[in-house]
């Protein structure tokens, strides 16, 4: 009888043989390391359309960016994931500079560096110099010090580089609702933003723990889908939302940085939001925190796996485990791949400017002033070559794109390979927009009306994505 590893969890099969558990890892040499990008309060930080104010006025928590290297022991070019406090992309040509910086700078393929965003909604906004934007003029330098401080941190994680494992276990958490809520006020057409007491979240919660050859913890990775909008409209500070106590929560525990993944949760947010209280945020940041650390309590030490030893007769007969020493894979790919994905016949990014520059309401210039944007960066042809990056680590797959999926893709691929485990993301490598199922281009949804993508983009991805995990396979 033998297990499988089915999302870090365990299914036994009949097949003969000695039962054991272990867990899903990878040893090699791995570097962690942490830099500051908290921006002065000045900065134009306007990331709702119904905020009435432009600049905050203090910080809740800093802000920062968290590098990861992990190589193989036979060569010594590694894979770099970045994890930044920070919220999207305004404009694609910022990105494509930004990742070029890096990539030279840090001598790596296209294919070897994840740039992963928290999304939190309470950070400055990488918007171009305007004058009728205030604090504006702050972004530009803002952006070169969180690139510099990008490409120390960077090196600094690959110079650390030391002996370790990293090994991964599922665990539950019910902080992410569904926010896809049919207006009570309106026609049932009308799909609203916001907690739908009637939908479904995906709980699933991916954490990883990084050992050195002494066995301590050296870091934590948090791979969860929740949309970081505790903080809105209302909200005067800078703030990383609920990763900040998440993060404070593990750290406290382990004295070893945390990391934070976003997971595909397009439709995913807490069920209590839109507040302008930060301990609103900090307690949705302890409850995940806590649930990650339920999590590194129920893993087995590193390096080790349960067999089954023996029967002992007693009251009843018992079944006896024992640990015994395990060798986790040294396995390491990392492929960038590209989906073919139908756009909407949206106006052209003249046409939305000119719409804009004539507009008089807040909230409605805001809304064009995305739609221009993510329509420079699409460009004005008919399909879009989305950009996906998959890393194979050991016996852990990490996939994800610059889009912000609906969490049934990253429900789809792990049924589609039970025997993986899958670290889903979303905002890796930029942000471009929402891929939604195709049955909510019938209504009137916030998702649909944002995205540049047509009808049957998700699907289209999904599919994708399952020949992309296929390819990099054991």
């Amino acid at each position: 009888m033998n297990p499988s590893k089915e999302a870090g969890r365990i299914v036994w099969d009949r097949t003969p043989g000695n039962p054991e558990v272990s867990h899903p890892a990878f040893s090699g040499r791995i570097g962690i390391a942490r830099g500051d990008i908290t921006p002065p309060v000045e900065i134009y930080s306007r990331n709702w359309g119904a905020a009435k104010h432009d600049q905050a006025e203090s910080i809740h928590k800093p802000l920062s960016v968290t590098a990861i290297s992990i190589a193989s022991q036979e060569h010594s070019t590694p894979l770099v994931l970045l994890d930044f406090d920070l919220g999207w992309w305004r404009t694609q040509s910022l990105f494509q500079s930004f990742q070029k910086r890096l990539l030279d700078e840090l001598s790596l393929k296209s294919s070897e560096l994840m740039i992963a965003f928290s999304h939190t909604h309470a950070g400055a906004a990488f918007v171009d110099e305007d004058p009728s934007l205030p604090g504006s003029e702050l972004v530009e330098e803002y952006l070169q010090h969180v690139l510099q401080t990008a490409i120390d941190t960077a090196r600094l994680a690959i110079k650390n580089k030391t002996e370790a494992i990293l090994d991964w276990h599922t665990g539950r958490c019910d902080l992410a609702s569904n926010r896809d809520f049919i207006d009570p006020t309106e026609n049932a057409n009308r799909i609203i933003c916001g907690y739908n007491p009637h939908g479904k979240a995906d709980d699933t919660l991916l954490v990883g723990r990084v050992t050195n050859s002494q066995g301590t913890i050296i870091a934590t990775v948090v791979n969860y889908a929740c949309h970081p909008t505790t903080l809105a409209w209302e909200n005067k500070t800078i703030s990383p939302d609920y990763i900040g106590a998440m993060r404070e929560t593990i750290e406290t525990a382990t004295n070893a940085p945390a990391l934070f993944l976003q997971g595909v949760s397009g439709e995913l947010s807490p069920r209590y939001q839109y507040v302008g209280d930060t301990t609103v945020a900090d307690r949705h940041g302890r409850q995940l925190g806590y649930s990650a650390l339920a999590t590194l309590e129920a893993m087995e030490p590193p390096a080790t796996k349960l067999v089954f030893d023996s029967v002992m007769e007693s009251g009843a007969p018992l079944a006896v485990w024992r640990h015994q020493k395990s060798m986790p894979s040294k396995q390491l790919q990392a492929r960038e791949s590209f989906i073919e994905l139908p756009l909407k016949d949206w106006p052209s990014a003249e046409e939305l400017e000119k719409q804009q520059l004539a507009c008089e309401d807040r909230t409605v210039q805001e809304r064009l002033r995305r739609q221009r944007d993510i329509r420079r960066g699409v460009g004005d042809g008919q399909t879009y070559s989305l950009p996906v990056y998959t890393w194979r680590i050991g016996d852990v797959v990490l996939i994800g794109s610059k889009a912000e999926a609906y969490s049934v893709l990253q429900t789809e691929l792990r049924r589609h390979f039970p025997q993986e485990t899958l670290v889903c993301m979303n905002l890796i490598n930029g942000s471009i927009g929402y891929l939604a199922p195709q049955e909510l281009y019938e209504k009137n949804v916030y998702q649909v009306w944002q995205t540049p993508f047509a009808s049957g983009s998700l699907e289209a991805t999904i599919k994708g994505m399952v020949r992309i995990i296929d390819q990099i396979g054991k």
